[in-house]
């Protein structure tokens, strides 16, 4: 593998100007794809015959087929753990038994929610949905990309333990209206935990009969959730092989079928579906998150990128940013490769983002003229959701063309200060519109995307013990017995201890 990656030092890449220069046919036919109503476009990028020949040798020198069989076919392919990653097996691709379970359990899903619609409940107008990272994360996207405009229920997600953010849902939602989903894979997550006893408090200060039967359990631990007072008819399991940031798929994403109405759901699951499929069958040259991959590691690990830029050009994705932070850089964030061995090379890239075209008004100046190499991702949708004059659409999807454009071209100028080098790489990723079926083809993508990184550089994605050290160093804060140094021990002192503050900041 050291030899490969020293080839791709060797290779030199061409202006983008220059390889959007003479017949663009050959070009478009290796970069540009449509599939699941979704076109992916990698021209203005510095991939080039070359550069993916090298990266088809490295894909067959790390095995990455057989990883992918083993990933779309419920092996093992998290070491650490010793577990399969089975989220394809909630969209019906994978082991057999895994896929008729992953059926079952959303059978169970659905005849809750035909229960709670059937009014079992009684009067629901309000879901609080209490979950942190993947347990949050997803089910926030897809309430806020797909059931914005649509009334059916009042959906709030809460994360953050900061009191402010669950208090501001409860002051706007009536207990006597209100359903809470608990979702932690584990059932032991701290955070999650405490929000939701915070809510069952207040449910219980408004005088609601019987508040903990207002409570739904989303967990791979349903024992947990009844220890912690749920029944066991309001518990809606899924596999342990599931990982949280890959979760939306299983019972994680009740709020958002609930939200959506059953079809929704399984349109949302379809898509996904279509995109395993294709990842599944499609040779190198032409799978789609193959193709990402290529270009993620052409930049990272030998153009010296240490970011990805994800620019959503539709209000509706505005919180995809967010969720592809913790998607890339939970899976792919390490220093150690699988079987061990410290990581050669960078690890994934920061990825950072925003909305288009606010952020054109707030960081386009750095990504334009700054000194870093940052590659960049357009997302779009070709047709809008509002009511509103054609302009508006036509004037986005302009900006993120002229953006593109200006990016890799550049401008000459006798002005240093108005001279733009250009050569700067962009991906444009355009739906046809923005519907369950194009999203969980979108999602699943970037799912397929992220194990392939992994793959090509020997990570293991499905494990995140990174994250455990805080929450450890937390605990012992919390119990009174950790052993910190004097910096730490002085903080402590200015948050908890007493101070000489008196509220004057003059």
């Amino acid at each position: 593998m050291n030899g490969l990656w020293q080839d791709l030092d060797a290779w030199q890449p061409q202006r983008l100007d220059a390889l959007l220069t003479g017949d663009f046919a050959p070009r478009a036919n290796a970069l540009i794809h449509r599939h699941a109503g979704i076109r992916f476009d990698w021209a203005k990028t510095h991939l080039d015959p070359a550069a993916i020949d090298h990266f088809c040798a490295l894909s067959d020198a790390m095995g990455l087929d057989g990883a992918r069989r083993a990933l779309l076919s419920g092996k093992m392919v998290n070491p650490s753990e010793k577990r399969a990653a089975e989220h394809s097996a909630e969209r019906g691709v994978g082991d057999a038994e895994s896929v008729e379970l992953a059926a079952l359990l959303h059978g169970r899903m659905r005849a809750l929610i035909d229960a709670i619609e059937g009014g079992a409940f009684g009067e629901i107008r309000h879901i609080l949905h209490i979950g942190i990272g993947g347990s949050a994360l997803g089910p926030q996207l897809l309430v806020d990309a797909l059931a914005r405009h649509q009334l059916r229920y009042d959906v709030a997600v809460v994360a953050n333990v900061d009191g402010a953010a669950l208090d501001a849902v409860l002051r706007r939602f009536d207990p006597a209206t209100t359903l809470v989903a608990v979702a932690s894979k584990t059932f032991t997550t701290t955070e999650t935990l405490m929000n939701a006893r915070s809510a069952l408090t207040w449910m219980e200060d408004a005088g609601v009969a019987d508040p903990i039967g207002r409570f739904i359990a989303l967990t791979a631990a349903p024992e947990k959730a009844m220890e912690w007072g749920i029944d066991e008819t309001r518990i809606l399991p899924f596999a342990p092989t599931i990982g949280g940031r890959y979760s939306l798929w299983s019972s994680i994403g009740f709020p958002a079928a609930l939200a959506l109405g059953w079809d929704g759901f399984a349109q949302l699951l379809a898509g996904a579906a279509a995109m395993d499929r294709h990842f599944a069958a499609a040779p190198w040259r032409e799978n789609i998150p193959v193709l990402a991959a290529f270009a993620d590691l052409l930049y990272s690990r030998r153009m010296g990128a240490a970011t990805r830029a994800v620019f959503a050009y539709d209000e509706r994705l505005r919180l995809l940013p967010p969720y592809l932070q913790q998607l890339e850089m939970e899976s792919n964030g390490k220093g150690v490769m699988a079987d061990g061995r410290p990581l050669i090379g960078p690890s994934a890239p920061i990825t950072w983002g925003g909305t288009g075209t606010d952020a054109q008004h707030a960081v386009f100046q750095l990504l334009h003229q700054g000194t870093h190499l940052v590659p960049v991702e357009f997302v779009a949708v070709r047709v809008p959701e509002h009511a509103l004059d054609g302009e508006h659409h036509a004037a986005l999807l302009g900006n993120i063309i002229a953006q593109g454009a200006a990016l890799m071209r550049g401008q000459d100028s006798d002005d240093p200060n108005k001279q733009y080098p250009g050569n700067r790489p962009s991906i444009t990723i355009l739906l046809d519109r923005l519907d369950p079926v194009h999203l969980g083809a979108l999602i699943a993508f970037y799912e397929h995307r992220t194990f392939v990184n992994a793959t090509l550089m020997g990570i293991n994605p499905f494990d995140q013990f990174g994250v455990e050290l805080g929450k450890a160093m937390a605990r012992a804060l919390d119990d009174g017995d950790g052993d910190f140094d004097p910096a730490t021990e002085a903080l402590m002192d200015a948050a908890f201890g007493s101070s000489d503050f008196d509220g004057d900041l003059g």
